[in-house]
């Protein structure tokens, strides 16, 4: 998500993959929030937060990020990795079923809701 819309901002392909690399399969195999999620509330920043300190930037980012998470919800059921995957890849083995069932194949489709919804949205 970052590196698709990064460099419209000021940032290039290279700074955004630094950024975002940590956010990955639920935050380094944590399962928590989606990688494609994550990378959407970091366009939404980018896109709307000011840098003022600008409380109005600030709201309209919360704002966004919460209309952008409904509509991902409605159309997954989730946003936490591990209830989209249905696999438990913070363990080495949990990782290696996953990777065998070819499971991380639907995380493409999770990238194109999440960018979809965030074309609509900015």
């Amino acid at each position: 998500m970052l590196t698709a819309y990064g460099p419209v901002y000021g940032l290039n392909d290279e700074m955004c993959m630094k950024i975002a690399s940590a956010f990955g399969a639920g935050m380094g195999y944590m399962q928590e929030t989606c990688g494609a999620v994550t990378g959407a509330f970091m366009v939404i920043g980018l896109k709307h937060h000011t840098g003022s300190g600008d409380r109005s930037s600030r709201e309209t980012v919360y704002r966004l990020v919460k209309e952008f998470v409904r509509a991902f919800e409605s159309r997954t059921r989730s946003i936490k990795c591990r209830e989209l995957l249905d696999f438990d890849i913070s363990t080495r083995e949990g990782l290696e079923d996953a990777r065998k069932s070819n499971i991380f194949k639907v995380c493409v489709d999770y990238v194109r809701e999440a960018a979809g919804i965030l074309e609509r949205i900015l």
